[in-house]
């Protein structure tokens, strides 16, 4: 078996960023972090997840993260499956976070995308039903 255990993101700022993280998780924490050096230059990181999965942030980053309606190669979005996608919406929008575009239409699945404070798109989506045919219409 494999899965995905982390995301490492360079940020601006961490405690911007975990604003966002803690609103959409609010029963991750702080698993670690401490100082140290990326490629020459100081930085600070921490580890934010439960004891199976987390985002690793580290707070050196410079620049804008790339225009999301381009066509540049990079990250164009993450996603996490919830089974309340009503409550993630409402604990972010209450953070001050807007959602940044709608999902599709459809029956046996909803989601919706939102902008974390680095650029980074994160999609939600709560499927409603268990049926693989029908949870992975395109």
């Amino acid at each position: 078996m494999i899965h995905l255990e982390h995301v490492n993101l360079i940020v601006r700022d961490i405690e911007e960023t975990l604003t966002f993280y803690r609103a959409a998780f609010p029963h991750w924490s702080i698993r670690g972090g401490d100082k140290g050096e990326w490629s020459g230059k100081a930085r600070n990181w921490i580890h934010f997840g439960d004891d199976y999965q987390y985002l690793a942030f580290g707070d050196n980053g410079v620049g804008e993260n790339r225009d999301l309606a381009g066509h540049q190669v990079g990250l164009a979005h993450f996603a996490y499956v919830t089974d309340d996608i009503t409550g993630v919406m409402q604990r972010l929008t209450e953070a001050g976070f807007s959602i940044a575009k709608d999902g599709m239409d459809d029956e046996y699945r909803q989601n919706i995308y939102f902008l974390d404070p680095n650029g980074y798109e994160v999609e939600f989506v709560q499927y409603n039903t268990d049926i693989p045919t029908l949870r992975n219409r395109y």
